[in-house]
């Protein structure tokens, strides 16, 4: 598995097998009507659906029975490919044994052995687990542990919160208020948590464009912002700095070289946890298992989740430092020290998905394979450069992002209608504003990669 040019046994790549043939159905064969469906214009999808109905290995089949390369992972998360057998079997098994079992005040001993193998993947120090069902539960998860932390250690008043702009950290009210993407926060704005300051994002066009990997320029400007923030606020009030290590959601925005260690260095300087949401990037997408395994900075507490089941069981953790954690059980007195928790949290299907994901990533050494193939996929997705509309290009790992000019008047609609016809000619990307992203499973083959990208630059060719 560990040769970029091997193929995977469950990758679909021919005329449609049995099985999936049997789930597709016509588009409108279901009423549209009763799903309220999430980020989506609804109006227009129903009108117009693009409808899938099975997937295997690198690819879905559509619901009118034409197969499609998945060139973003789902939604950033199956990256050990589609229809993987031995998770389905963990899933299938545990259903079968131990269907539900509550976390509050009683275990299951899967619980404990899928904390403890996602422990060994963390950087040194951070492994205290906390299970949730998603990123955006990690991330409120992961910020009530940061003011119980300061609490704890009787310095209550450090509740002030620092996210940055373009940051996504989910739909929770926690994550929007120190996420930084205007939409997802205006028609909340009056209910946000009070106390919130924002970084300035690090995406500088004019000085970075078409940058490979980690861009040159920015890395202490902009991180030193935060001290501009201290000196406002001043360090007793700052319980956290939350940030995503590469921003996926935003548009792929690559940390400039030097920003993290920076980041890292001010927060310790001042006593201020340092969070990272590595919803994205934890679990291979850069090459390893972590984004600060791959970064070489460690923070206080990492959010986890998508990649951490293969999706296939909703799924998410808080990856905590021993000191947070100890700090918190320390205080407690004996009782209940954490007054937080869901009814699903380590739930038994999620486990035994978690279980057997993290045997397919080390069985199959999928992050190495990652690491292997971000050259040949740099070379891919630079090749775009000089194509019609493409102002910038943007990578890292198995990750890039293709920023496109607007169209005047119309923000989006050009990566849309890109979005749309990559669809129809069998390739799913992603789009956010006008940046087309890409983030395939780890599986991936280097013929894979190629057809993505050409598919692109002939789709571009006929976008107005």
């Amino acid at each position: 598995m560990g040769r970029p040019g091997m193929e995977i046994a469950v990758r679909v790549s021919g005329p449609l097998d049995r099985e999936a043939a049997m789930h597709t159905q016509a588009p409108h064969s279901a009423d549209l009507s009763n799903l309220w469906m999430p980020f989506t214009a609804n109006r227009r999808f129903k009108a117009h659906p693009r409808m899938l109905a099975a997937a295997r290995g690198m690819y879905y089949t559509a619901a009118d029975g034409h197969q499609v390369l998945d060139g973003t992972s789902g939604l950033w998360c199956v990256n050990a490919g589609h229809g993987r057998q031995p998770i389905i079997d963990a899933i299938s098994r545990q259903a079968a044994h131990l269907d539900y079992a509550p976390s509050f005040q009683i275990g299951h001993e899967d619980s404990f052995l899928a904390a403890s193998e996602v422990a060994a993947l963390m950087p040194d120090g951070l492994d205290r687990v906390f299970f949730t069902n998603s990123g955006s539960e990690s991330v409120d998860t992961a910020l009530k542990i940061a003011l119980a932390y300061h609490r704890a250690r009787g310095e209550g008043q450090r509740t002030r919160l620092i996210g940055r702009e373009r940051g996504y950290h989910g739909v929770g009210f926690g994550g929007i208020s120190v996420g930084g993407i205007a939409p997802n926060r205006k028609a909340f704005s009056a209910v946000l948590l009070p106390g919130v300051d924002h970084l300035p994002h690090t995406h500088d066009l004019a000085r970075n464009a078409f940058s490979r990997g980690q861009p040159a320029w920015g890395g202490e400007p902009f991180a030193d912002a935060l001290e501009s923030l201290v000196a406002l606020h001043d360090a007793s009030t700052i319980a956290a700095v939350i940030v995503e290590p590469l921003a996926g959601s935003t548009g792929v925005l690559v940390p400039p070289r030097g920003y993290l260690e920076r980041l890292r260095a001010i927060t310790q300087k001042h006593g201020i946890l340092l969070i990272f949401d590595e919803v994205i990037t934890g679990f291979g997408r850069l090459g390893a298992a972590t984004g600060s395994a791959f970064f070489g900075v460690t923070p206080d507490l990492i959010t986890l989740a998508k990649g951490i089941s293969n999706a296939a069981v909703p799924a998410g953790a808080v990856a905590v430092s021993r000191g947070v954690h100890d700090a918190i059980l320390d205080a407690g007195a004996g009782g209940i020290e954490f007054f937080h928790g869901y009814t699903y949290s380590a739930h038994p299907l999620a486990t035994a998905a978690i279980r057997a994901t993290l045997g397919v990533y080390r069985d199959e050494d999928l992050f190495a394979r990652a690491r292997a193939l971000s050259a040949p996929f740099e070379e891919a997705a630079h090749a775009l450069k000089g194509r019609r509309h493409v102002i910038d290009i943007r990578n890292l790992g198995l990750v890039a992002g293709i920023e496109l000019a607007p169209r005047e008047g119309a923000p989006g609609a050009r990566a849309a209608e890109a979005f749309g016809k990559c669809f129809d000619r069998g390739v799913l990307v992603r789009y956010t504003g006008d940046t087309l992203a890409i983030s395939p499973p780890l599986i991936i083959g280097e013929d894979e990669i190629g057809r993505i990208f050409e598919t692109l630059a002939d789709v571009l060719a006929t976008v107005d």
